[in-house]
């Protein structure tokens, strides 16, 4: 495969497996005068949770090698970066959830 798309594709997996939120636009339009003209905007966000699923294809897949090669102290440090990582996106969830 292309180096680019590879790419792509693990910030793809990544962005899903740390969540994200996303911004959705529903315009309605009435015809007015022969002219359309937006009558309604709802501009709503909508949260992805982190997937579990996508951050056990990270490690499962795409760092198999590394983490093969890695000492169990590594391996330890590793995990409580990626049980870090889990909880800040878990804490920022959690607050985005009270602010609305």
């Amino acid at each position: 495969m292309n180096g680019d798309l590879m790419d792509e594709l693990y910030e793809a997996v990544k962005k899903k497996a740390i969540g994200y939120i996303t911004t959705e636009n529903v315009e309605e339009y009435s015809l007015v005068d022969g002219e359309l003209n937006i009558v309604k905007r709802k501009v709503t966000q909508k949260e992805v949770p982190p997937d579990i699923a996508a951050v056990k294809f990270l490690i499962d897949e795409c760092n198999a090698d590394a983490y093969a090669e890695m000492s169990d102290e590594e391996l330890e440090s590793e995990k409580r970066r990626l049980l870090n990582l889990l909880k800040e996106a878990e804490n920022a969830t959690c607050k985005n959830k009270t602010q609305n």
